[in-house]
C-alpha cells in the first residue's frame, strides 16, 4: 500500500488520455477489468426499527444548500462569486411533488446543490428509489444525467467547491451508478480495482480481486467506477441500497452489488488519517431533473458480502 500510495503521489495527473491509461495501469497492476457476475450474500438482520427519512408530506429534517447561480464556475479553485447557500426561497429548487401516483422529493437540479439531512447516521442499511425526470441544465445539458447520495457527511456547507460538504458519494448517474467518488480533499477509502480501458479517465473499475488502491480527491484515484451498470432505463425507479459499518460501505443498485469501500477516512491536519464511522446524507442536485422516494434507514450490526463468478 505505501507503495501504491508512493506511485500515485509521484506521478502528475494524466495531460493526456494514453497518459492516464499508463498512470491507471501503474496503480491497478496488470489485471484487466473482466466481467463479474456479484452477488449479495449474508444480508443483515435490521437490530431496530425502520424510520422514513422523507415524511411523504414535507421537507421536514432536510436543509438545502445551494452553490452558484451558474453552475459552470463550480470547479475553478477560487471563483469570485459566491455561493447562494440559504439566501434565497429554495422551493423551486426542491419540493415535495406526487410522481406516479406516490409522493416523492422533486429535484429540479438546475442550480448545483444538496438536501442535506439533519440525522448524524451510524452502522445502518439505507434504502431509497430515483427516476430521471426528462429535464437536463447547462453545463451538463448534454451529458449523462447526473446527480448522487452522498454519506457521511460533516464539515461546513458549501466546503467543497462551495456547493457539498465533504461526503463519500454514492454516484447517480446514468451508466455509471454506484460508482466512489470522494468528494473533498481530506477524503480517503481503500478499494480494488482493475484497469478498464473502455472507461474515461481514470480507467479504474471495482473488481473483487483487483488490487487495492486509496482513493484520493485531485489525484488520478479520485473516483472508482462501478462494477457493473445495474441501472435500469430511463423513466424506471430504480433501488439504491447502502450499507455501512463503521469505516465500510457497500453500494447495491437493483439488487446488484457493485462496490465496497474499506478504511473511510478523514486526513485531520496533523496530516494523521482518522477513521471516518458516521455522518449525514445529502441527496445532490448537479444539472439533472431527478426524484426521490420510499427514504428509510434501519440499524445494523454487520455488512452482507459480495461474492462473485468470472464470466
Amino acid at each position: 500500500m505505501l507503495r501504491m500510495l508512493a506511485l500515485l503521489l509521484s506521478l502528475p495527473l494524466a495531460g493526456g488520455d494514453q497518459d492516464s491509461k499508463e498512470l491507471a495501469r501503474a496503480l491497478a497492476g496488470p489485471t484487466r477489468a473482466a466481467p463479474e457476475h456479484l452477488t449479495l450474500v449474508d444480508l443483515p438482520k435490521p437490530t431496530g426499527e425502520s424510520i422514513a427519512l422523507f415524511d411523504g408530506k414535507s421537507l421536514d429534517g432536510w436543509q438545502p444548500w445551494l452553490g452558484y447561480a451558474d453552475p459552470a464556475i463550480t470547479y475553478r479553485g477560487d471563483p469570485v462569486a459566491a455561493p447562494i447557500g440559504t439566501s434565497r426561497d429554495t422551493s423551486g429548487d426542491f419540493a415535495v411533488r406526487i410522481i406516479n401516483g406516490e409522493p416523492a422529493i422533486w429535484v429540479k437540479g438546475e442550480t448545483w446543490g444538496s438536501l442535506v439531512h439533519r440525522a448524524d447516521l451510524r452502522d445502518y442499511h439505507l434504502r431509497l428509489e430515483f427516476k430521471w425526470g426528462p429535464k437536463r441544465w447547462a453545463p451538463r445539458a448534454a451529458l449523462p444525467p447526473n446527480n448522487g447520495l452522498l454519506y457521511h457527511t460533516h464539515g461546513r456547507p458549501g466546503e467543497v467547491f462551495g456547493t457539498w460538504q465533504p461526503s463519500v458519494e454514492f454516484e447517480i448517474m446514468q451508466g455509471s451508478t454506484g460508482m466512489l467518488v470522494m468528494v473533498g480533499k481530506a477524503l480517503r477509502a481503500r478499494t480494488n480495482v482493475a484497469f478498464d480501458d473502455s472507461l474515461v479517465a481514470p480507467h479504474l473499475r471495482f473488481r473483487t480481486e483487483g488490487r487495492v488502491v486509496d482513493m484520493i480527491n485531485g489525484t488520478a484515484t479520485w473516483n472508482v467506477e462501478a462494477a457493473v451498470d445495474a441501472e435500469k432505463s430511463g423513466g424506471e425507479w430504480n433501488v439504491l441500497d447502502l450499507y455501512v459499518l463503521g469505516d465500510r460501505a457497500v453500494h447495491v443498485v437493483n439488487g446488484v452489488p457493485v462496490a465496497e469501500a474499506k478504511d473511510l477516512a478523514t486526513i485531520g491536519s496533523n496530516g494523521k488519517r482518522m477513521a471516518l464511522t458516521h455522518g449525514r446524507i445529502q441527496l445532490q442536485s448537479e444539472g439533472a431533473e431527478t426524484c426521490f422516494r420510499h427514504i428509510t434507514v434501519e440499524p445494523i450490526r454487520s455488512l452482507p458480502r459480495i461474492v462473485a463468478a468470472r464470466g
